[in-house]
């Protein structure tokens, strides 16, 4: 059985950030309340001081549509290597601001915007948490990994994960 361990305030962003930027991309899920609902890999650009998740979007992108429609979003970081996993819940804004645009943009964005940051297609998606859970290591990934061998071969129960809720 893993340890629960619920985050507030300070520390729950720092988990959140940690975790999101750690491992870099998601999928982002939108259209919650139809099956299937739409999910594609997104990278997120940053998780800022608030917590807010911000990614470079295309206007003209379903995920926009479906958020014109829905604010709702599901976003689910999973890094199996590492052992760390992040469910986040939340609305989701779209900006069309310049600045905006230029405080996110990165050389890698250039791959989808043939005009670069000014590109007229550019948005950019913040998502502001209300539900996140969070699943991490105790020990780091090689202890770990050793616990679950060990447990593995005796029999016994493995006790070496971290989770709880994100209050953010």
């Amino acid at each position: 059985m893993g340890d629960l361990r619920d985050l507030t305030s300070t520390e729950a962003i720092a988990k959140l950030k940690e975790l999101a930027e750690g491992v870099k991309t998601c999928m982002f899920c939108t259209k919650l309340d139809e099956a299937p609902f739409s999910t594609r890999p997104m990278g997120v650009q940053e998780v800022d001081e608030d917590g807010d998740l911000w990614f470079i979007s295309a206007a003209s992108s379903n995920k926009n549509d479906d958020i014109k429609q829905d604010d709702k979003v599901q976003l689910i970081f999973s890094n199996p290597g590492n052992a760390h996993f992040l469910s986040v819940y939340g609305e989701a804004s779209i900006y069309k601001d310049k600045k905006t645009i230029e405080d996110l943009w990165t050389p890698i964005a250039k791959a989808w915007f043939k005009e670069g940051k000014d590109d007229p297609d550019v948005t950019v998606i913040r998502v502001k948490p209300l539900d996140a859970y969070y699943w991490d290591t105790i020990d780091g990934k090689l202890f770990s990994l050793i616990k679950i061998v060990t447990a593995a071969i005796t029999g016994k129960q493995m006790d070496g994960g971290i989770e709880g809720n994100l209050s953010v």
